[in-house]
């Protein structure tokens, strides 16, 4: 998929909406990429001291304990935004108009019903590591230099939570497409052609 939006807008209360959702699944996004990059000069760090002075890092797999929920959650609303996760189209690619609409309504009303399943489950999860009355309030640690866990385990119903809002918002979408046949705050299905086009045209923008 390409990475250029194919969400449309216009000046309904929804697609306001959206656009506020999105300045924060940005920030979210952005997160995600700072502890990719924070990762990579750990990896610098730890290497070179480790073959220059004889003193890798401490702690380097507990800090990638910590990051591993920044990289894999946080970024998923933004991409369910842009339509970038993988699915299998064969079917639905071929459905056009309020067909289309109501074939993704069900598909997002199922997604959503899994997620909030998955916010419950991770909140419960974090609780159990979360304790006011507990050093630095947790329950739970680290085995190489003993850093709190909840943080990390924080990151996913807060970025599940975050990805709830935003099936909420395409639901409203999509069953706003069934009902006047237009379509907006969601992504569209782009053919081959058109996602084509797209990737040249943002080429070009980098160039």
């Amino acid at each position: 998929m390409a990475t250029a939006s194919l969400v449309l807008r216009d000046d309904s209360a929804l697609s306001r909406l959206d656009h506020i959702l999105l300045r924060l699944e940005r920030g979210f996004a952005l997160i995600s990429g700072l502890a990719v990059f924070s990762l990579m000069v750990l990896a610098v760090v730890s290497v070179g001291g480790r073959n220059g002075f004889n003193a890798p890092l401490p702690g380097y797999v507990d800090w990638i304990e910590q990051a591993m929920p920044l990289i894999a959650f946080m970024g998923i609303s933004f991409v369910m935004r842009e339509g970038g996760h993988i699915r299998m189209d064969i079917v639905v690619g071929q459905l056009r108009g309020r067909a289309l609409y109501a074939v993704e309504f069900i598909t997002t009303f199922a997604v959503l019903c899994l997620m909030l399943l998955l916010v419950w489950g991770a909140w419960a999860h974090f609780l159990r590591s979360f304790d006011f009355a507990a050093p630095l309030w947790s329950r739970d640690s680290s085995m190489d230099i003993a850093l709190p866990i909840w943080p990390a385990k924080f990151m996913a119903p807060l970025a599940f939570g975050v990805l709830c809002l935003r099936l909420c918002l395409q639901l409203w979408a999509y069953g706003r497409a069934v009902r006047t046949g237009d379509a907006v705050a969601v992504p569209l299905i782009a053919d081959a052609a058109t996602q084509a086009r797209m990737e040249a045209d943002q080429m070009k923008e980098q160039n």
